[in-house]
């Protein structure tokens, strides 16, 4: 499928790529030197600090959810979570300008932080709590930062059963070690994740585990592609930079816990004389143009893999979510 034909002139919803920063050194009125760890290998917070973080995040989450207002946890939000969650709210907010009408607070409880020790920006961990919501999943939120004086950020998102969760490698005082992006330890180096498995969605092959988020999802596609009157295509794309960089924590068994993003452009063409379905008032309030023969839908998926030491990489959980739409 050509871009030419409704993938290009879709709304970008992209926050700015944020590079590593350079080392920070500030003189104190003493002229005493003071280095805020860039280069040393340290805990990214304190458990205290990441507890209060993932309060936070959740007050902004539940203000932004009432209102279907984005700018109430658009500081609280990044990366893949910050383009889900704000196209959420931008179409709600569409069609319901007083707010959600169904709003129920989220509450997360029994937290759990799995905290790395790095050196260099940005900083991270993982929280992993239980949910009112999500039917007994558990809730594992990705946070990061780019600065010791920034607000931590929900990168990441998924919802995962409690047993399908690994056990973490950690240091005699409890601190977890990340995996850098290039790593040859797991079965597939975490910076690969999100381009293997866009090769994978078009291809197949054997690099991922048969679940629901792999050979399910490509049944799914299967089954919708040719339908009488209308045809469906897919594009899927890496999503690899800045914010949406792939972040991976060591399991007990040598393999790793790897968080990545990807893009997918799903377009709906009708035959002459057919019409495309009607899509829901969500996805028309994110539609630009007029919906005639086609409609090109963007989105963004948020994964997490166990990524073994040997074997297929298996995807634990996924959250996806429509961005924009363009209709033709």
């Amino acid at each position: 499928m050509s871009r030419d034909h409704g993938l290009r002139g879709l709304r970008r919803r992209r926050r700015t790529d944020v590079g590593v920063l350079m080392a920070a050194l500030s003189v104190t009125a003493s002229g005493c030197v003071v280095v805020h760890g860039e280069r040393e290998v340290l805990p990214a917070t304190t458990r205290a600090e990441a507890a209060k973080a993932l309060e936070e995040f959740t007050a902004a989450y539940n203000a932004a959810d009432k209102a279907y207002d984005g700018s109430l946890d658009a500081d609280h939000t990044t990366g893949a979570l910050a383009d889900i969650d704000g196209a959420r709210l931008e179409a709600g907010r569409v069609n319901s300008p007083e707010g959600n009408t169904r709003h129920t607070p989220l509450e997360l409880t029994d937290a759990k932080f799995t905290i790395p020790k790095k050196a260099g920006w940005p900083r991270w961990f993982l929280a992993d709590a239980a949910g009112s919501k999500g039917a007994g999943s558990r809730w594992l939120l990705v946070f990061t930062r780019d600065g010791v004086d920034e607000t931590w950020e929900a990168a990441y998102l998924t919802l995962v059963a409690p047993g399908d969760i690994p056990e973490f490698k950690t240091d005699a005082d409890g601190w977890a070690e990340a995996v850098p992006a290039n790593s040859t330890e797991p079965a597939v180096a975490p910076g690969e994740l999100s381009k293997d498995f866009a090769a994978y969605l078009k291809d197949g092959g054997t690099a991922f585990a048969q679940g629901p988020h792999t050979s399910g999802w490509r049944a799914q596609r299967e089954k919708k592609s040719s339908r009488p009157g209308l045809a469906t295509q897919y594009i899927d794309e890496p999503l690899t930079n800045g914010d949406y960089a792939p972040l991976a924590l060591r399991t007990k068994d040598g393999g790793a816990l790897v968080f990545f993003t990807t893009r997918h452009f799903e377009k709906q063409t009708a035959a002459a004389g057919a019409s495309v379905p009607a899509p829901n008032k969500d996805v028309l309030a994110l539609t630009d143009g007029e919906i005639r023969q086609s409609l090109t839908m963007e989105f963004v998926s948020n994964e997490v893999a166990l990524d073994p030491a040997d074997g297929p990489v298996e995807i634990l959980g996924r959250i996806q979510g429509l961005t924009s739409a363009q209709g033709e």
